[in-house]
């Protein structure tokens, strides 16, 4: 081939590349540019030829991308695609389009050029599906931590509709609720630009009206278009605003339906499975945020605790199974040749599973508060657990309020329930940011104890670790420090605390065979400590090897039961990864069918709450009175509260969600119990 053939060539590969290419010089100016340049970035390839590079970044990243521009000149070498995260371009009509970017000097060609190739990473439909659930995983973890700290469930019937409109890009939201004779809806919170409703506006409790169908229903509904619809009458007002599609979910409390979340759009058949999925989330959320506020003005002290434990439990079942599905299908997507052998989507994909994680985070932290777990004594990373307390609290806590944290050196790990030690901590972290409302200092100290108090001794001799809590705040009269442990006690206004949290972590200590301490001095602010015994086999590595996939048999025989079908088929497809062959139930009455001596299962893996019928606890009794020697694991959104005391020490517990190493180990060490 001549020079002017090869010549011709190579500009018809710049010129056809599917990925968009410009060539820069070294002061940053684009030489030359291809049609899909140009259909990527909204510019004429004469517009870019001559443009700063440094036009096509967002504004928010321009100077840190000119320093690393001029640092790339000095220096220039290959670039791959994939090599750099959340790169943004900027469009000519201001817009911005997520990419990835690869780099590829000519120097050594001769030429003071680099070609850039850039990607436009939505066209991944995997990874902007893996990326969407994140995202609505991630907003419903924000109003979660809402739902936590305020209230006022004023703040969550605004919040909670604006983002829905946000994260779904809709066109509006509504909240209604049902008055108490439950005749009439009120409108009790909307946003969007189209919302027919204005707010405190009544709309009659009939089944042909929008929402009355869907609580005559009890279940989401889903309108592909609003002028196909038969099964109740659209308002004129809906079509007259331009919309076409929605979707709503009822709103329960305790069984009850109480109203229900719509959110409405101009497009039609707008709204999918994930979609409905993350409005029952966020109507999970507000539902159990507003019957807390109910059950704290219609109860007492006692009965408030209670309340607690039905607004965590409300929440993590679902929010759990959800969680399952994202993280699970996250981790098949994960392994697919397409998204492995991809430069991009493997980040992309890590990136949504962070994401969820968060959001399992956020579970956990919901789920200390309910005060109902069996403890389960295990050694705890002290060190590990304050650090990820502390990164949580300084997202959530007032800003002013200045975190640190200083533990020993070698501190020991200790013998507690990892929950309810977190729960503790929570409490105290929570009592320190009331005490400091125009900010101030927490301060997380851990380090091996010296002295024990009088209470401590006498007893077996053992070491333990002083945790303790310190902030700069209010501090205590002696008058009421001395109340400080006792239940119900509080110094708060009316509504705003239970009276239980200092108890509670009281009581926590006294169970896991520690103390709680309380020093404290008006004007200075107040030390929480916790002392807790160290674990009987710490510095001991040897006596707790990591379980993984490898210790599940090969071909173990697995009978899964499981009602919620997207969760039964991340579970299935865990299983099957490990080797194992499985069947799946979606009742405990078909599994019993199916659990005779001689099909040969080698383990029996089942949800706690199975919908109507026999719970997997139930189940689990059953199986072992007609097979005794059958392994048995059991799943739960919630925690131990769904187990009996009895049960809980009976059955081995896989909480949701999980990854397919935590179920392999969780099977393996079922296993090894038998």
């Amino acid at each position: 081939m001549d020079s002017a053939t090869a010549a011709a060539a190579y500009r018809s590969l710049f010129a056809v590349s599917a990925d968009a290419l410009l060539l820069v010089d070294n002061a940053g100016t684009i030489l030359l540019a291809n049609p899909a340049a140009s259909t990527m970035l909204g510019y004429t390839p004469q517009e870019l030829v001559g443009l700063p590079v440094d036009a096509l970044v967002p504004d928010a990243t321009r100077p840190r991308h000119a320093a690393y521009r001029q640092g790339y000149a000095r220096s220039p070498r290959p670039r791959p695609m994939g090599t750099q995260m959340e790169l943004v371009a900027r469009r000519k009509d201001g817009s911005e389009v997520m990419v990835e970017i690869a780099l590829s000097p000519l120097q050594s060609q001769g030429l003071p050029y680099v070609v850039a190739a850039i990607r436009d990473i939505g066209a991944y439909p995997r990874v902007k599906q893996a990326l969407k659930r994140a995202r609505y995983a991630e907003h419903v973890a924000e109003v979660g931590r809402m739902a936590v700290d305020t209230r006022d469930p004023q703040q969550l019937l605004q919040r909670v509709p604006q983002v829905a409109v946000e994260t779904l890009q809709a066109d509006a939201a509504v909240v209604f609720l049902l008055e108490t004779d439950r005749q009439t809806f009120r409108v009790a919170g909307s946003a969007g630009q189209a919302p027919p409703e204005t707010l405190g506006s009544r709309m009659p409790n009939r089944p042909d009206t929008p929402p009355g169908f869907v609580v005559a229903q009890g279940r989401p509904v889903v309108i592909a278009n609003y002028a196909d619809e038969q099964r109740f009458t659209v308002p004129q007002e809906y079509l007259e605003v331009g919309l076409v599609s929605a979707m709503a979910v009822p709103l329960t409390d305790r069984g009850q339906t109480v109203g229900a979340l719509t959110v409405r759009s101009r497009v039609a058949e707008r709204f999918g499975d994930d979609e409905v999925h993350f409005l029952q989330s966020l109507a999970h959320l507000l539902a159990a945020s507003l019957q807390r506020t109910h059950t704290e003005e219609a109860l007492n002290h006692a009965q408030r605790l209670e309340s607690v434990g039905q607004l965590t439990g409300g929440i993590a079942h679902d929010f759990n199974n959800l969680l399952t599905i994202i993280q699970g299908n996250l981790q098949v997507l994960e392994d697919y040749p397409a998204v492995a052998d991809d430069a991009a989507a493997p980040q992309f994909v890590n990136a949504a599973i962070r994401a969820s994680r968060r959001g399992a985070e956020l579970t956990s932290k919901l789920l200390a508060f309910s005060r109902r777990q069996v403890l389960q004594p295990t050694q705890v990373d002290v060190a590990a657990m304050v650090e990820s307390l502390a990164d949580m609290l300084r997202r959530t806590l007032d800003q002013r309020i200045r975190i640190t944290v200083d533990v020993e050196p070698d501190c020991p790990p200790v013998l507690a329930d990892p929950g309810q030690l977190e729960s503790a901590l929570l409490n105290i972290a929570i009592n320190a940011r009331d005490a400091m409302p125009e900010g101030g200092a927490l301060t997380f100290v851990a380090a091996r104890c010296q002295a024990l108090p009088a209470e401590l001794q006498g007893g077996r001799p053992r070491d333990y670790v002083q945790l303790a809590v310190a902030d700069t705040g209010s501090g205590m009269p002696e008058a009421v420090k001395e109340r400080a442990f006792e239940p119900f006690f509080t110094t708060k206004e009316a509504g705003r605390g239970t009276g239980l949290g200092l108890s509670t972590v009281y009581g926590f200590a006294k169970q896991s065979r520690g103390a709680a301490l309380l020093d404290s001095t008006p004007g200075q602010g107040t030390t929480v400590a916790l002392l807790l015994p160290c674990h009987p086999d710490a510095g001991r590595e040897d006596d707790a090897p990591g379980v993984t996939g490898d210790a599940v048999p090969p071909g173990l025989k697995v009978l899964v039961v499981e009602d919620e079908p997207e969760v039964r088929a991340v579970v299935v497809n865990f299983l099957r990864a490990l080797g194992c062959q499985v069947d799946a139930m979606p009742t405990a009455e078909l599994a019993l069918a199916a659990l005779t001596p001689d099909a040969g299962y080698g383990l029996l893996l089942s949800d706690v709450a199975l919908g109507p019928g026999l719970r997997g606890t139930q189940l689990a009794v059953l199986a072992q009175q007609r097979l005794p020697v059958l392994p048995v694991l059991l799943m739960s959104g919630y925690s131990s509260e769904l187990l009996d005391a009895d049960e809980a020490s009976a059955w081995q517990l896989l909480r949701k969600p999980f990854t397919r190493e935590g179920l392999a180990a969780a099977i393996a060490q079922v296993l090894a119990l038998r």
